[in-house]
C-alpha cells in the first residue's frame, strides 16, 4: 500500500485487464479512482483484493472487476447523464464521474447517502449528485438517462428503469435469485428493448417496492 498507483495498475492489469475489459477509458478510471478512500478503515489493506467488502447496512462495495465490466457494459459517451441505483460507499459513482458529464446516485439508506456524498465532495467528484429514495422506481425527474446501472440484484427488471432509458442507451442489471444472479444488459432502440444475459454474479439484493421486499425492517 506504500506505492497506491502503483498498487491500483497491478490490480487493473491483474483483475480486470487480463479478465477481458479492453475499454482505455473504463480502465484509466480503474487506475485513477483511489478504492482505499471507499471502504472502512480497519479493509484498507484488503481495498485492492479481488473481493467485495463490507461498508455497513448490510451493503458492500463491489469487486473491482465488476465494477470494471458493468462500466464497460454502459458505452458512456463524455457528455452522459447516468443514473446508479445503490450508492453505498460512492466507489462506482466515482468511477462513473471519470466516465460521464453527470452522474445521479440513488441510495435507500440515507447514512450511506451521506457518507457517500461527503466523501465524494472531498474527494472532487462534484458531478455526481447522490439522492435518497427507492431506486426500484429510478429518478423520473432527470429522466432520461444515457445509461443506468443497478448494483444490486433485481429479481426481474423494473419497468420504471427501462422506461427511463434515452434510445439507444443501455441499462445493466444484476438479475437472478438473492443468492445468484446474472448481468443483463438491456437496450432501449426506440419503442423496444433488447437483452443480452452475460456472467453469473453475486450481488446483495435490490430491495424496493418493485424489486425485492424488505425483510430487515432497514
Amino acid at each position: 500500500m506504500d506505492n497506491l498507483a502503483e498498487v491500483r495498475a497491478r490490480m487493473v492489469n491483474e483483475q480486470i485487464a487480463s479478465r477481458g475489459v479492453t475499454d482505455a477509458r473504463v480502465l484509466e478510471a480503474m487506475r485513477a479512482v483511489p478504492r482505499h478512500e471507499f471502504v472502512d478503515t480497519s479493509d484498507r489493506v484488503l481495498a485492492y483484493s479481488d473481493r467485495a467488502l463490507a461498508i455497513g447496512q448490510r451493503q458492500t462495495i463491489s469487486q473491482p472487476y465488476m465494477v470494471a465490466a458493468m462500466t464497460e457494459a454502459l458505452a458512456l459517451r463524455h457528455n452522459a447523464r447516468v443514473l446508479e441505483v445503490g450508492t453505498g460507499s460512492g466507489y462506482q459513482a466515482a468511477v462513473l464521474a471519470m466516465l460521464a458529464r453527470e452522474v445521479i446516485s440513488i441510495e435507500r439508506h440515507e447514512a450511506l447517502a451521506s457518507q457517500a456524498r461527503e466523501r465524494l465532495q472531498r474527494l472532487g467528484y462534484h458531478n455526481v449528485r447522490v439522492v435518497v429514495g427507492d431506486g426500484s422506481f429510478g429518478w423520473p425527474e432527470s429522466a432520461p438517462y444515457d445509461g443506468i446501472i443497478v448494483t444490486a440484484g433485481a429479481p426481474a427488471v423494473p419497468d420504471a428503469l427501462r422506461q427511463q432509458l434515452a434510445s439507444d442507451a443501455k441499462l445493466v442489471i444484476p438479475v437472478g435469485n438473492e443468492y445468484l444472479q446474472h448481468l443483463l444488459v438491456v437496450t432501449r432502440l426506440g419503442d423496444r428493448f433488447e437483452e443480452q444475459r452475460g456472467e453469473a454474479c453475486a450481488f446483495v439484493p435490490l430491495v424496493g417496492q418493485r424489486a425485492w421486499p424488505d425483510r430487515h425492517g432497514a
